[in-house]
């Protein structure tokens, strides 16, 4: 994979054009968790129609994209329209990475066992090990640890690659996660800092209000540091979040997040991607800067246990 990410990199840095290398597709905004900092509401209820999604897939495909990340909203909460974009983006497009992002509630054994041959990496969303902290912020009622715990496992028996994201905030910034990372023992942690966009959670007439979960950089990295020793730790402050992610919307549209809000670009429907691409806002060097490029599709990778996951009994 070293080899190939090299290779990767050297695609974007003698390319002229934006090459839309990694595309995060939300194609839902719809979600069952009413988390207080989410920077991307449910303000439409709008679905694609499948042969539209596939279509818009196709381009970005045919302009260069090695990686699709179908996120929401709840992808889940759509599982037969998540299942035939996956095995579409890796039986027919041929995608290097198909992954998704999840908050777990919906997710079935019976789905990874169905699909593991279409989804590299499965990464939940999951911002403290203390179910009280979890109920505060929004994410679920009380079984979203125990439900994490499950996924985890079954990601192993599956062979996809389990992520884990954290959102870091007022309410978790203290806490202690070393320990459960170590159980859990995901390949690759993801720890973001809170990000206001002001039409999304600004609080101005937003669905959501962030401000109270907003943390500083300093507590942000304090986090960080208690943290340093786990191998898989990705931090993402704000300055590096913000402009770096290719973001796809329910209308095929990319989101320009450089105004501190999000403003769609036109469809990939109805304008060539490139086209689209000059509307997105995107900082190329950002993406390669944040570790974008990464050990994407399933291969055998080191993980924060050091492997030794597979032993362990919840």
């Amino acid at each position: 994979m070293h080899h190939q990410k090299i290779k990767t990199e050297n695609i974007l840095s003698q390319n002229n054009k934006k090459v839309p290398l990694s595309v995060n597709y939300h194609f839902t905004r719809k979600c069952n968790y009413e988390c207080g900092f989410c920077f991307h509401t449910a303000k439409t209820s709008y679905l694609a129609p499948i042969e539209d999604a596939k279509s818009g897939l196709r381009k970005l495909a045919d302009e260069g994209m090695k990686k699709i990340n179908f996120a929401g909203g709840e992808p889940f909460l759509y599982p037969k329209y998540l299942e035939e974009l996956l095995r579409y983006c890796k039986q027919v497009l041929k995608v290097e990475s198909a992954s998704i992002v999840s908050n777990g509630s919906k997710i079935k054994y019976e789905f990874l066992q169905r699909n593991k041959d279409y989804i590299d990496i499965l990464a939940i969303s999951c911002d403290s090990f203390d179910e009280s902290v979890n109920k505060k912020i929004g994410r679920g009622t009380g079984k979203h640890v125990e439900k994490l715990s499950d996924i985890s496992r079954w990601c192993r028996e599956f062979g996809i690659k389990f992520k884990l994201n954290t959102v870091v905030n007022a309410y978790n910034k203290s806490e202690d996660m070393n320990e459960n990372i170590l159980k859990i023992a995901p390949f690759r942690w993801k720890c973001f800092q809170v990000l206001i966009l002001e039409n999304e959670n600004g609080g101005e007439g937003t669905l959501r209000d962030a401000r109270e979960f907003v943390v500083t950089d300093q507590e942000f990295e304090e986090f960080i540091q208690r943290h340093s020793k786990q191998k898989c730790l990705v931090p993402e402050p704000n300055n590096l979040m913000k402009n770096s992610y290719l973001i796809l919307d329910e209308y095929l549209r990319f989101l320009n997040c450089t105004n501190n809000e999000k403003t769609p670009s036109e469809s990939i429907l109805d304008v060539p991607v490139e086209k689209a691409l000059m509307q997105a806002g995107w900082d190329q060097e950002a993406f390669i800067g944040r570790s974008g490029i990464y050990d994407w599709s399933k291969q055998p990778s080191n993980i924060c246990g050091n492997n030794q996951a597979k032993e362990l009994e919840w």
